[in-house]
């Protein structure tokens, strides 16, 4: 292992908050197998058996905050909210918190192509480095440095109920209390081409019941599916 390397892996446990006890498990987590296959002798190990351990790790940290913090919720909406926080978006966003990009072993061919600003690359080197800290640890450590991570992430998503389908959800709580399905239509465009904004409105028996913005109309509608089930939720909240 090149000096540079070594120096900047202690870097990264100071960033991160968590010392290695085996260095190994770290340069495993931080290899990407494009490093590996044009390596093999000098990195035998790439990430990815370390990253679908740290999916399941990660899954079961989210899990049991959600259960135990958020008693009042159901199995729904907590298996919602789960698949939302453990998305490749959100965990590119973690990984990007700690610099993680800047310290993978990337092929030659990944670098030039952008590699350690990929979200695919970068949120599987996150979950890899959750499997890595749980091997070298237990449960509790991990936890809790995950939890130090999401700390604010985790109460903006159930405040906000990011990961919900509203659209979906709207349209089970209209055939179920009126027997009707909602109506959206797109009311306004706006912006150049590479730049729109939509506009959509949403409608329940000819009434319209919300509205919202978004960069597609699909982002428009579920916008405006949120503002109509908020206030169908006050109207009918026992429905």
């Amino acid at each position: 292992m090149p000096a540079l390397f070594s120096e900047n892996t202690e870097g990264f446990e100071d960033s991160f908050g968590y010392r290695f006890n085996n260095k190994k498990l770290l340069v495993a987590a931080l290899t990407h197998k494009s490093y590996h296959h044009e390596n093999p002798e000098e990195s035998p190990e790439h990430n990815e058996r370390l990253e679908f351990l740290g999916d399941s790790v990660l899954g079961l940290v989210i899990a049991e905050k959600l259960f135990l913090d958020q008693v009042g919720f159901s199995e729904a909406e907590m298996s919602k909210m789960k698949s939302y926080l453990v998305k490749e978006a959100v965990l590119f966003e973690m990984a990007s918190k700690i610099s993680l990009g800047s310290y993978l072993r990337l092929g030659k061919g990944e670098e030039s192509t952008g590699g350690r600003q990929k979200k695919s690359v970068l949120s599987d080197a996150f979950e890899a480095l959750v499997g890595a800290v749980f091997l070298d640890s237990d449960y509790e450590t991990v936890r809790t440095l995950v939890l130090d991570l999401f700390r604010e992430k985790i109460p903006d998503v159930i405040s906000r109920k990011e990961g919900y389908d509203f659209k979906s959800e709207l349209q089970e709580r209209c055939q179920s209390l009126f027997g009707v399905l909602p109506e959206y239509r797109i009311v306004k465009l706006e912006g150049e081409e590479h730049k729109r904004i939509f506009t959509a409105e949403v409608s329940i028996n000819r009434q319209l019941y919300g509205s919202g913005m978004g960069k597609s109309k699909k982002e428009a509608q579920m916008a405006a599916a949120k503002e109509a089930f908020e206030r169908l939720m006050q109207e009918q909240p026992g429905g």
